[in-house]
């Protein structure tokens, strides 16, 4: 089956968003231009999509010969081995980071070079051995290639990273879109800025009046600064390097970004502070046990804001997705007055 919605080229990338969110994204196809006067985009996918009219894809443009791993390795290695093989990856610009069941390490090398082959255009492919750390810094092997260093597009935006330095997550897609679309001419405090996961997309597309980044781990920093060049938003963005319990500022913000997940709840207090005395948007993450998925970070802003004074009115509660067995990310959009 080929099917295809068609959207106009301005809507694109927020529709691109919210169907791989879906998981009905056919990664298999590329977007294709269907009328460049009306510049309209037919974009592939798997299944229906709410909303939109599906039609069956003509001269579809497939991104390689290869549709699986499996096709490649097929008949080279035994079937319990193909069923161990990974079905799916990331690709963060010319580099490809894939997760490979330590059963089949001796197939390594293999899956590396067959995937090249489906990704002509990357040049790197790197195992991916985890996360750890307050830093949550990669462990990661290179498989094949010299440079770790790339440059990924996402929804308009650049971002220069080194994959075995940082993590850079592809998911969380709509809140990134989301971010992208508010705050327009605010003030802005992003506590755990990373690279400018948040940052970049509100200051490229939103064009805030300020947004003040912090950042503690050195390496990330980095990356932030060069991506603020990198989008040309020098003008919106002040990065800081360092502590959020030091340098988040008091009294100056229109709406706070917590976006980091792990220890973010000790550091409410502070987010709480950065907002106006008149109030302000609280956007706070945190990753919840599926039986107190709202509730417990809701009470925790609540009794944060109790702690100094401030009333808490709840705007919205998001699942983003699944962390790990039972443990859900989710996002509160919470009113500080």
């Amino acid at each position: 089956m080929t099917k295809v919605i068609r959207v106009p080229v301005k809507e694109a990338e927020i529709v691109r968003l919210r169907i791989i969110e879906a998981g009905k994204l056919d990664p298999e196809r590329k977007i294709k231009v269907i009328d460049a006067e009306e510049r309209f985009l037919e974009i592939p996918v798997t299944d229906d999509i709410e909303g939109f009219d599906t039609y069956q894809q003509e001269d579809a443009l497939f991104y390689n010969k290869w549709r699986s791993l499996k096709e490649i390795l097929k008949g080279s290695i035994t079937e319990s081995e193909l069923e161990m093989l990974p079905s799916g990856w990331q690709i963060l610009g010319d580099i490809i980071v894939v997760t490979i069941d330590p059963a089949i390490e001796h197939l390594k090398q293999r899956i590396a070079e067959s995937l090249l082959q489906m990704y002509p255009y990357c040049n790197t492919v790197v195992r991916d051995l985890g996360i750890s750390g307050q830093f949550r810094l990669p462990e990661r092997e290179v498989l094949i290639g010299n440079s770790t260093e790339t440059i990924n597009k996402e929804n308009g935006c650049f971002f220069k990273l080194d994959v075995t330095k940082v993590m850079f997550s592809k998911g969380n897609l709509h809140e990134k879109a989301l971010m992208s679309r508010i705050g327009e001419h605010e003030t802005i405090v992003d506590m755990f800025a990373g690279i400018g996961y948040f940052t970049i997309p509100m200051a490229v597309h939103a064009k805030p009046a300020r947004i003040i980044a912090i950042e503690l781990n050195p390496q990330s920093y980095a990356y932030l600064r060069e991506n603020i060049v990198l989008n040309h938003v020098e003008n919106i963005v002040e990065a800081k390097n360092g502590d959020c319990a030091e340098l988040t500022p008091e009294g100056i913000a229109d709406r706070v970004i917590m976006g980091y997940v792990g220890t973010t709840h000790h550091y409410l207090e502070q987010g709480i502070k950065a907002l106006k005395e008149s109030g302000g948007i609280l956007h706070y993450h945190e990753t919840t046990p599926e039986s107190l998925i709202f509730s417990r970070p809701i009470s925790r802003i609540e009794h944060a804001a109790s702690k100094i004074g401030r009333n808490v009115e709840i705007l919205d509660c998001r699942k983003i997705k699944k962390y790990s067995p039972g443990i859900w990310h989710v996002v509160i959009d919470a009113r500080i007055s």
